[in-house]
């Protein structure tokens, strides 16, 4: 065998960090909520890919993405990876959004619009004609 020995030798010794991980790992951040006198701070956990990396003990996020490589992990580390997805497409619905976006990008997701214009199949054109009625008959 070459190189590092692999960090973890089954899926549920994976999983288990990785739910340690969301359930007290994610960091949280302090926010300001309401207009004053009723202005509250709320915390709310931002959960990160290489938040989840370093806490999984990777040493780069190519090295967790390596880990999506290996066929028994393939499906807990997208897993893992789309509770964070889900967490950026959350905050395109209220606050502050560019750094969602600006993440989401980097996660594959497009922004912009696509127009198709190849038509499979036939046409039906309908002439309404120059402005005649139509219940009028030809004279």
């Amino acid at each position: 065998m070459v190189g590092r020995p692999p960090k973890y030798k089954t899926v549920e010794e994976l999983q288990t960090k990785i739910d340690e991980y969301f359930n007290e790992g994610v960091k949280v951040r302090k926010i300001l909520v309401g207009k004053p006198p009723s202005q509250e701070t709320i915390e709310l956990p931002v959960p990160t890919i290489t938040g989840l990396a370093i806490y999984l003990g990777f040493e780069s996020r190519q090295s967790f993405y390596d880990y999506q490589e290996k066929e028994q992990f393939t499906y807990t580390i997208k897993r893992a990876r789309l509770f964070i997805e889900n967490d950026y497409e959350e905050q395109l619905q209220y606050g502050t959004v560019t750094g969602a976006i600006f993440a989401l990008k980097n996660m594959g997701w497009i922004d912009k619009q696509e127009i198709d214009n190849t038509h499979k199949g036939d046409l039906n054109i309908i002439s309404l004609g120059q402005g005649k009625d139509p219940n009028e008959t030809n004279k």
